[in-house]
């Protein structure tokens, strides 16, 4: 009974640890990014995530995006629409894919790199969703540099996370989905990588 009570506490220990280790690395600034890279891949999900990978694709950090888990509204004639400046960077070097969680987007990029040879990728997500989008894609492209660039909203950029009930409860299931997918990426390292 001692025993199992003793590593039941640890275990909340150690899961209330790991949430601070986790809280403390995400990013909290706009990340300049200093060199390019093959590909760029934008998990959606945010309204700027897009924007902002377009523009690294305009400013010439790669040259091929692919957008993954666009959901059906969200294609080439509606982002042109929304944003004619980037018709021909659109009609030209974007990708969609409809895979609809992080570890689809990683799948489904694994697929698109290793198709187009791509050995180093930018990775837009929002900075909250970047640990784990990072762990997904690094598992599927074990041999692939990922550079992380990490979009952050008003909001969380205004406020530390713990002063506001919904952004705190964001961090933590966000955390809870993060440490759930290093398990199962521990437990079966090989689920999913030869789709």
């Amino acid at each position: 009974m001692r025993v199992t009570f003793a590593l039941c506490v640890g275990a909340v220990l150690l899961l209330a640890l790991g949430f601070f280790w986790f809280a403390a690395i995400l990013p909290t600034e706009e990340v300049k990014l200093d060199r390019s890279a093959d590909g760029i891949v934008a998990l959606t999900g945010g309204a700027s995530r897009i924007v902002d990978a377009i523009e690294l694709l305009a400013a010439k950090r790669a040259q091929r995006l692919l957008i993954s888990g666009a959901n059906r509204s969200t294609n080439a004639k509606e982002i042109v629409r929304l944003h004619p400046e980037f018709e021909a960077m659109v009609r030209c070097c974007v990708d969609f894919d409809r895979s609809l969680n992080t570890l689809g987007n990683a799948i489904e990029t694994r697929k698109w790199a290793e198709k187009r040879n791509i050995r180093s990728l930018i990775v837009v997500t929002s900075g909250y969703h970047m640990p784990r989008a990072m762990a997904e894609i690094g598992h599927q492209l074990p041999g692939v540099t990922l550079i992380p660039f990490p979009v952050l909203s008003e909001k969380l950029r205004a406020e530390p996370w713990w002063s506001s009930a919904a952004t705190a409860r964001l961090i933590i299931l966000e955390y809870l989905k993060f440490v759930f997918s290093r398990v199962r990426m521990q437990l079966n390292p090989g689920a999913g990588v030869s789709d």
